[in-house]
């Protein structure tokens, strides 16, 4: 836990991946470059989390958005100023190190978790 943390926003990486496949949940991946070229998961957006604010007006309000980093801070962070701003957002919670972790589908096929 962390102040940023709010469990209604929190969502474990399989509950983030099922909702991935209904469409029903656009992922977007706040972790650097270096992170997201190591690995990540397959149809999740990347934008570095410096670029989050100035990204804002491009990710959509009218569906359910999650963010994910490494292990879940940077990513609780930006969801706790998204559902501020009225987004419907949630944090994946474990980060990509957790989803990693439970075998989810990751991209490329030599992905690993990158420290950050």
């Amino acid at each position: 836990m962390n102040e940023f943390t709010d469990t209604k926003a929190d969502l474990t990486p399989a509950e983030a991946a099922r909702r991935m496949a209904d469409d029903d949940l656009l992922l977007i991946d706040v972790r650097e470059d270096y992170e997201w070229n190591a690995g990540r998961v397959p149809g999740a957006r990347h934008i570095p989390i410096e670029n989050v604010a100035s990204q804002a007006p491009s990710i959509p309000r009218d569906r359910p958005v999650a963010f994910i980093c490494l292990g879940g801070v940077r990513s609780a962070m930006v969801t706790r100023a998204f559902r501020d701003a009225g987004y419907n957002a949630f944090n994946v919670t474990g980060g990509f190190a957790e989803w990693f972790g439970q075998g989810l589908p990751t991209e490329p096929d030599d992905a690993e978790v990158a420290p950050h």
